[in-house]
């Protein structure tokens, strides 16, 4: 009867501490008890008519972003980030190895494109960001001096524009059909157009520009195509083709009809898809997609014209601007615009005709970084992944299985619980706690690993994708693993007698064929939330919902306050488990080697777990010699442990080497600060209202972003997703941090 007692007030209160222990012995558990009830199987949306498969197998990039075909011929040119510009054969055998180094100009690239007579002149223009600076961005060309190996002459380098670096810089450019270059740029800043240019046509911020390179004319490397719209407007910038885009990140051309089409990437709330016509309005940031953003801001001259499609951010978070399908290879996508969402791995297409969308579907769901489209010289369409460096293309799904069990509707038809009413896992779960919470708007948590049979985790086995500074191995689990999360929330602060459970995730394993650099990893995110009874959750759809909670807190104004709880999307999962993080967030090394309650046996989790035979092998050191994360909510510890534990586990998944974060910093624990690029660092994407900021001021959290963005709610809030509650103590911890910090010089 104790031990059932005691079981229950764990599961209550959800902390090990709270519990009068045995002392602590070597492992908590005697035996493993295999689970063999699982119904998570499939899934409950509809099956995808397409797949990606590499179009390349043998040919892998470092952090590709732009991609052009090299006319005349049977070649591509790759542009990856950091500066090296690769020419390669369109053949799917092509190896890493016969790729030519053709250029390498030691700075980020974001666009490239070749000149239309490139055959005659031999003519590449790159645009990226050289510096910070007023004139940090710019668009460079380069000729050609041999076509075979193909060699661009880093001589011959002439800068034919330039724009404000910091803030959203754009940098997708390309050839008309009419000959001229068009070149997109950022609004410069990083939140809410706080240099509020989206509507001001007197600078190039915020807009499609149109240059004639082969006309230069008054002192410029170009010229100003007569028929630009504004080139008539008083104090307008001549070169200003369409304005209102705070970060249309890749626009294309139609190949038959010549329509300029783009991908918008959102702020707030919404994704759009936009159809670019000359001198057109796109109403950022007046508007946001077709919603009100800051409508009170002064207009541009032109009225503001409607995406052709928008997202929520509940399905799109990055948008990724494509082609419209004129090729061969498949013919009912044949005039569909194609498109892709860079946080999501999604891909989705659309037909518009006589001036309405006619069809829009999602092709298919990856978790791949998608984050260019490229067209070769037949119109076949290719879609790159940033992190694994490989290009992919689209190919029909397999037929689905017609005897494949039903995905579970309820949590109680998943067979990871034997009861729902009490809350009480089926046998085999096996229950955990993490060194390091995630912070989740001050619910509690209650966790359990299901494996399948008698299914081994690899320890340590995952370390693609590789080289990422400081990034932590993962685990390898069994094919259809599933990772339980309960949430609940005290109704009435400081009542625990009060507590709610909010909602289920639980993120289910799906192993496929390949390796870890060719993507053998599926993990779905699902939410089941509990209804008002307790009994039971019920699957929420693959959209997010947003529930308003009321709390009885005696110090809130009138003794309550409203609290809005986030249920994510399916899409919203991906934005956080992703492949650099390794998927799942708190199952390993450094968050698991602690102690744990097992039903009044304390034991070290990690050795319960090779006790019980859960690892494929054995632990190459005593847990005591592992690494472990630091509790953040342990005084006993310094300030710079505790919060360098916090920004780790609340933060680290998005900001590391190739994580959803599109800053260029990381917030790894298992760095040194030195290594982080933080430290007097301005943003990248804005002051924010900040008056001189940096990202880490030592001795100045309120000018450093990193803290200030902690405190925010709305626009700005960090993190971005999964909270509307500022976590106050975290805030009082990396503002004491930082504020005590000894004066380090970055890097």
């Amino acid at each position: 009867m104790r031990s059932v007692i005691l079981l229950i007030a764990v599961l209550a209160c959800g902390v090990s501490c709270a519990l009068a222990a045995e002392p602590a012995k070597k492992s908590g558990l005697e035996k493993r008890v295999p689970w063999t009830a699982s119904k998570v199987v499939g899934t409950p949306d509809p099956p995808h008519p397409y797949r990606l498969e590499q179009a390349f197998p043998k040919l892998k990039f470092f952090e590709p972003l732009a991609f052009a075909p090299i006319p005349g011929g049977d070649r591509l040119l790759i542009a990856e980030r950091p500066g090296k510009i690769w020419a390669f054969k369109n053949d799917a055998g092509t190896t890493s190895e016969q790729r030519e180094l053709a250029l390498d100009v030691a700075h980020s690239v974001y666009g490239m494109a070749l000149h239309p007579q490139f055959e005659k002149n031999g003519y590449v223009y790159l645009s990226g960001i050289v510096d910070m600076s007023p004139t940090g961005s710019r668009v460079t060309r380069y000729q050609a001096t041999s076509r075979n190996p193909l060699k661009f002459d880093p001589a011959s380098a002439t800068t034919i524009f330039e724009w404000p670096a910091g803030g959203h810089n754009g940098g997708c450019l390309k050839f008309g059909p009419d000959g001229f270059l068009y070149l997109v740029t950022g609004d410069g800043s990083g939140i809410a157009d706080e240099l509020q240019t989206g509507q001001d046509i007197s600078d190039v911020l915020a807009s499609m520009l149109r240059f004639d390179v082969d006309h230069p004319a008054n002192g410029k490397q170009y010229g100003i195509p007569k028929d630009n719209p504004f080139v008539d407007t008083p104090g307008a910038r001549p070169e200003v083709y369409a304005y209102g885009l705070r970060q249309s990140w890749r626009f294309s051309f139609d190949r038959k009809t010549g329509d300029l089409w783009a991908g918008e990437v959102g702020q707030d709330l919404w994704e759009s898809v936009l159809r670019i016509e000359k001198g057109g309005n796109y109403g950022w940031s007046l508007k946001e997609a077709t919603h009100p953003f800051r409508p009170e801001r002064k207009p541009g001259p032109t009225p503001v014209l409607t995406p052709v499609v928008e997202h929520n951010h509940n399905d799109f978070r990055s948008i990724t601007g494509g082609f419209v399908y004129q090729g061969s290879r498949l013919p009912e996508l044949k005039g569909c615009y194609l498109y892709a969402d860079y946080d999501t791995g999604r891909v989705w297409a659309l037909r518009y005709e006589k001036g309405q969308v006619s069809e829009h579907r999602e092709l298919v769901d990856t978790a791949l970084r998608l984050v260019e489209w490229g067209e070769d010289q037949a119109g076949e369409l290719y879609v790159i992944d940033f992190t694994g460096g490989q290009l992919y293309r689209l190919a029909p799904a397999p037929p689905p299985d017609p005897e494949a069990p039903e995905f579970p509707r309820k949590l109680s038809e998943t067979g990871l619980f034997s009861s729902t009413a009490t809350h009480t896992p089926m046998a085999g779960l096996i229950p955990y706690e993490v060194n390091s919470q995630l912070w989740s708007d001050g619910a509690t948590k209650q966790r359990f690993l299901a494996i399948p049979g008698d299914g081994k985790i690899g320890y340590n086995a995952i370390e693609y994708p590789q080289p990422a500074p400081g990034a932590p191995r993962g685990w390898r689990f069994p094919d259809k693993t599933v990772v339980v999360k309960t949430f609940s929330i005290e109704m009435e602060a400081g009542n625990p007698a009060s507590s709610r459970r909010l909602e289920t995730r639980i993120l289910h394993f799906e192993q496929t064929p390949g390796t870890q650099e060719y993507g053998d990893q599926v993990w779905n995110g699902y939410t089941y939330i509990w209804n008002e009874a307790q009994t039971d959750a019920e699957l929420l759809s693959s959209n997010g919902l947003d529930r308003e909670l009321i709390i009885k807190d005696k110090s809130a104004p009138g003794g309550e306050r409203k609290q809005v709880w986030h249920f994510p999307s399916r899409a919203e999962c991906t934005l956080c488990h992703t492949q650099p993080a390794k998927f799942v967030l708190g199952v390993n090394t450094l968050q698991l080697n602690r102690d744990h309650n097992y039903d009044g046996v304390v034991a070290n989790q990690l050795a319960t777990f090779e006790h019980i035979g859960l690892f494929e092998e054995k632990l190459p050191a005593p847990v005591a010699e592992l690494p472990k994360l630091p509790d953040y909510a342990d005084t006993a510890l310094s300030a710079e442990t505790r919060a360098r534990a916090y920004l780790h586990s609340n933060c680290s998944h998005c900001h590391m080497k190739w994580g959803g974060g599109n800053a260029e910093f990381q917030l790894l624990s298992t760095l040194p600060l030195n290594e982080l690029g933080v430290v007097n660092v301005k943003p990248a994407h804005g002051a924010f209202g900040l008056t001189d900021p940096k990202l880490l001021i030592p001795g100045k959290p309120e000018q450093s972003m990193i803290y200030s963005r902690m405190t925010r709610l709305g626009l700005g809030r960090m993190p971005h997703v999964g909270s509307n509650v500022v976590h106050e103590e975290a805030v009082k911890l990396v503002g004491e941090w930082i504020r005590t910090q000894a004066v380090v010089t970055a890097p």
